[in-house]
């Protein structure tokens, strides 16, 4: 059993900033991929930033120069940095985690429920 919990959402002003952050829990032996995807109402969910077990990181052209995508591998637990919110950047962010769990040599992908992220004056 895996578990993401994501948590850090809220109401913004443009301008503003939030931390995301996306823990995992449960039988977890490695995490090779996480990252972090947003809908927005009417949309296609689309891919924010993503982080290899290495650290290499990439981003959608949209949040590059102000969302920062990082993670703590002793503590299973993922992170996004989100500065200079704009309202567009308003929609659920959803944390993703491509992982292997213990006792097993399958590579497994999990969703997390969500976290709102409202930009609004």
């Amino acid at each position: 059993q895996v578990q993401l919990v994501e948590s850090g959402g809220g109401l913004v002003q443009p301008g503003g900033s939030l931390r995301l952050s996306c823990a995992a829990s449960g039988s977890i032996f490695s995490i090779y991929a996480m990252g972090w995807y947003r809908q927005a109402p009417g949309k296609q969910r689309e891919l924010v930033a993503a982080i290899s077990s290495g650290g290499s990181t990439n981003y959608a052209d949209s949040v590059k120069d102000r969302f920062t995508i990082s993670r703590d591998n002793a503590k299973n637990t993922g992170y996004l940095q989100m500065n200079s919110l704009k309202p567009e950047d308003t929609a659920l962010y959803y944390c993703n985690a491509d992982l292997r769990r213990t006792n097993s040599g399958y590579r497994y992908n999990y969703w997390g429920q969500g976290t709102q992220v409202t930009v609004s004056s």
